[in-house]
């Protein structure tokens, strides 16, 4: 027997906002890894990976914010 799983909104939200923060970090990985690839010193790496996940994470809680607007 299998029962239906009811989410509430705040535990979408929250399961919302860990996957956009683990999207971003995963982006920031990448964004880190692609500048030390070109030969970019540490600082700059670093500097660019934290440009990177904080755009990704504004964007994607600019996107759950619509959602959630749209919804209401």
């Amino acid at each position: 027997m299998v029962f239906p799983v009811v989410l509430s909104p705040a535990l979408f939200l929250a399961a919302a906002l860990a996957a956009s923060i683990l999207f971003s970090m995963i982006v920031s990985g990448l964004a880190i890894a692609l500048v030390r690839w070109d030969g970019g010193t540490l600082p700059a790496a670093l500097s660019r990976g934290g440009v990177a996940f904080g755009g990704t994470l504004t964007l994607c809680c600019v996107v759950i914010a619509i959602l959630v607007g749209i919804t209401r």
